[in-house]
């Protein structure tokens, strides 16, 4: 995989689907999944740092996946978070590439003091770097982050100001990071969960996967960015 790629999406995002159903495929338990799935996002963004992508968003956890799902799962699911992000604090990588890595979401509301003061560590190390961009959405929802940025605006602002479309993304969660150009969602079910990114997604290209997100490997992840470099863009045109 050391074809060079021409006309790379700025931004992708990757909805990251069926770790669950990846592990009952093999008896495992759900967590494994997961566990499976954290190992391969460590291999993508390798990959997307070597390929060059400037900016990444990983979607790891909604409101949901923390408050609906067993609590046998929802424990190893943190426990995953704490050592991968350990992991990624203490590694190399990020500082070599100089990545600034976000955080974006309620996770403050939902995570342990623990695993908090990894993420506010992670976050302090890379918050000066501007060469690439990492971004984990943890708890969290597009409805919920539209309405999060809705909620600001009220606050924020006299009754007859004129909302315009550069005020709603200065409020956003995302505010900060660029809109996506490519949103790649795995698992072979052609949707969109919880309006995941719904401004900034508005006008992306998009790409499903059949495969499960453990299974959606460099190959793949080369495969589906091929498939954008041969795409024309139209932004609603």
């Amino acid at each position: 995989m050391e074809n060079k790629l021409e006309n790379l999406p700025g931004h992708v995002a990757i909805i990251p689907d069926a770790n669950r159903r990846w592990a009952k495929e093999r008896g495992l338990a759900p967590w494994k999944g997961h566990e499976a799935g954290a190992e391969n996002f460590e291999k993508l963004i390798s990959y997307s740092l070597k390929k060059g992508i400037k900016c990444l968003s990983i979607w790891g956890s909604s409101i949901d996946n923390l408050t609906k799902r067993p609590l046998e799962e929802k424990i190893a699911l943190l426990d995953i978070y704490k050592r991968y992000f350990t992991k990624l604090s203490n590694g190399t990588e990020i500082h070599e590439n100089e990545v600034q890595v976000n955080f974006i979401g309620h996770w403050e509301e939902q995570f342990p003091d623990s695993l908090k003061q990894i993420i506010y560590a992670v976050m302090e190390k890379t918050k000066h770097y501007q060469k690439r961009i990492l971004n984990f959405m943890l708890a969290y929802g597009g409805t919920d982050e539209m309405l999060y940025a809705i909620e600001k605006i009220n606050a924020k602002y006299t009754t007859g100001v004129k909302i315009t479309t550069e005020m709603l993304k200065e409020n956003l969660m995302t505010a900060k990071i660029p809109t996506v150009d490519y949103m790649i969602r795995t698992g072979g079910e052609p949707h969109n969960s919880a309006g995941f990114m719904m401004w900034d997604t508005a006008e992306a290209q998009l790409f499903f996967s059949p495969e499960k997100f453990p299974d959606f490997n460099e190959e793949k992840f080369e495969e589906a960015l091929v498939e954008y470099a041969r795409r024309q863009r139209r932004f609603g045109a």
